[in-house]
């Protein structure tokens, strides 16, 4: 088996004042898929992005980076950090320099690479985000969407294997939601292992590989989108489950089942399709 690229064993943190956010809470991150981390407000999936990231440390447990246990010295966390990039919820809380050239950049100068290579890597980050034009734009004169891409690009640029993305659609218009999908399929495409926090269940049941549900701190279930996401335990946590699964249910009862040879649309296009395809068939056998 491919050992997976980010590992839990048994982690737990508890916060000043005793509230515990995670308690022997264990989980692994497949290598190369897309993987959506869901669970209910206060359920621990904050802390667990500091933890992968290396901004928090373990108070018990241990994390491990393609099968070796983090390190926390000062060489530790710059390797840790260029293997896995952390773009947060609000931009503003993760851009500060005057320009978003100069915003990426710090990153690579902090690895003390040469300036040709510090260079080439913003270029292409920039160019990756569609950001050229507004390279030199003062951050504050960015629109939203603008500002979310300069977090991810400022990540690309110390071209980590692993991106963690904590609500990345949250405050995006549909249009430009759409787009930043674009961008993470690409990613994706390029061999990045993504990892995403949502509370959109019909976003992570169409979109991910993989989901991580947390419930209280713990580990309510993992493994395949399609197959956790349609268990009523996991519909008893988070209070719904994914419209195209429910509706693919309803219809089935009533006769109509779209899951034929195994099949299960995951998106409200393939949903339709599938009526479709069905359809015809029923018209010209």
């Amino acid at each position: 088996m491919t050992t997976p690229v980010l590992e839990l064993h048994e982690v737990s943190f508890t916060y000043p004042g005793g509230v515990t956010a995670l308690d022997g809470f264990s989980a692994g991150i497949t290598r190369g898929r897309r993987t959506a981390v869901l669970g209910r407000n206060g359920s621990g999936k904050t802390t667990l992005f500091s933890l992968l990231n290396g901004l928090k440390r373990p108070q018990k447990g241990v994390i491990k980076l393609n099968g070796e246990p983090l390190r926390y010295d000062r060489q530790g966390l710059l390797k840790l950090r260029q293997a896995v990039g952390m773009v947060f919820q609000d931009p503003d809380s993760q851009l500060f320099s005057a320009c978003i050239y100069e915003d990426i950049s710090f990153g690579p100068l902090n690895l003390g690479l040469p300036e040709a290579e510090i260079r080439n890597r913003v270029d292409k980050a920039l160019t990756q985000m569609k950001l050229t034009d507004v390279a030199n734009r003062p951050t504050h004169a960015l629109s939203f969407g603008q500002k979310k891409r300069a977090c991810i690009a400022g990540v690309l640029a110390m071209q980590p294997h692993v991106l963690i993305l904590d609500e990345p659609f949250a405050g995006l218009d549909p249009v430009m939601a759409k787009e930043f999908m674009v961008v993470l399929d690409q990613l994706h495409q390029d061999g990045t292992s993504l990892i995403i926090a949502t509370h959109d269940l019909d976003l992570a049941y169409a979109w991910a590989d993989d989901v991580i549900i947390l419930q209280d701190g713990h580990l309510l279930t993992q493994g395949k989108a399609s197959e956790q996401l349609v268990l009523p335990s996991v519909h008893n946590e988070l209070g719904a489950a994914p419209l195209v699964a429910e509706l693919g249910r309803v219809l089935a009862l009533t006769g109509t089942d779209v899951y034929g040879n195994g099949y299960h649309p995951r998106t409200g296009t393939e949903l339709v399709q599938a009526l479709i395809h069905q359809s015809r068939q029923e018209i010209d056998p």
